[in-house]
């Protein structure tokens, strides 16, 4: 039997769990959103000063949603850039596992190029959709994070796979903490934390530094690997 073909913009939780096992630990102040440690640069932390006073004013929920990803969700995103972790926008991810085949484009991710094209994702963003045709981002982001899991996989050969993810309404950011199992199984294991809700408007610092803590400790434990 062929495998499975799913695809980001459609996927639901009907579609994942006969293929995914699930296990959700909910909303907790897990160690990875504690950020008591982290400290901003002066730039950075006036850049954030910066985009909280451009968007203070803004009626987020009302703008398309292009607006809004260029002016909070974008510039937050670049705030965590270190070393060779880039912030990229609009990146088609393809992953084959052994039942299922899952691509399709993340609205944004922080992670590793090689000549100019996406190698390895550490953590991505979907931008929630609005209208009549709006389905729910968790299951996006879900399989977003599924694919870029086994990307990562195969590049080094982990059998278990920290993924980080987030989801964006307006400028409120939701994050996501992924551990996959078995991706060489037919049936992966996807445990899942999830953070508060932080508001760019009034908790962008917290939502930077959050993302500068993802990324330096995958950087640490991408050299320790190698």
């Amino acid at each position: 039997m062929a495998p499975v073909q799913l695809s980001f913009s459609n996927l639901t939780l009907a579609d994942l769990r006969p293929l995914v096992t699930i296990q959700d630990a909910g909303v907790q102040p897990y160690p990875w959103t504690d950020v008591s440690k982290v400290t901003l640069s002066a730039t950075v932390q006036r850049q954030v000063a910066d985009i909280q006073n451009r968007i203070s004013q803004d009626r987020l929920q009302l703008m398309n949603e292009a607006t809004v990803w260029a002016r909070a969700i974008y510039p937050l995103l670049m705030l965590a850039e270190q070393d060779v972790v880039r912030a990229w926008a609009q990146v088609p991810l393809r992953a084959a596992y052994p039942a299922f085949g899952i691509s399709g484009v993340a609205d944004g991710v922080l992670g590793k190029g090689l000549a100019g094209e996406l190698e390895a994702p550490y953590l991505v963003v979907v931008e929630a959709k609005r209208g009549i045709e709006a389905q729910n981002p968790q299951y996006q982001l879900y399989g977003e994070m599924l694919a870029a899991a086994r990307m990562n996989w195969a590049l080094d050969g982990q059998d278990t796979q920290i993924i980080f993810g987030c989801y964006t309404v307006a400028d409120v950011w939701t994050f996501v903490r992924g551990q996959v199992l078995g991706l060489e199984s037919n049936r992966p294991s996807l445990y899942l934390e999830s953070s508060q809700e932080y508001s760019g408007k009034l908790e962008a610092e917290t939502v930077v530094k959050i993302l500068q803590q993802i990324v330096a400790e995958r950087l640490e434990t991408y050299s320790q690997a190698a």
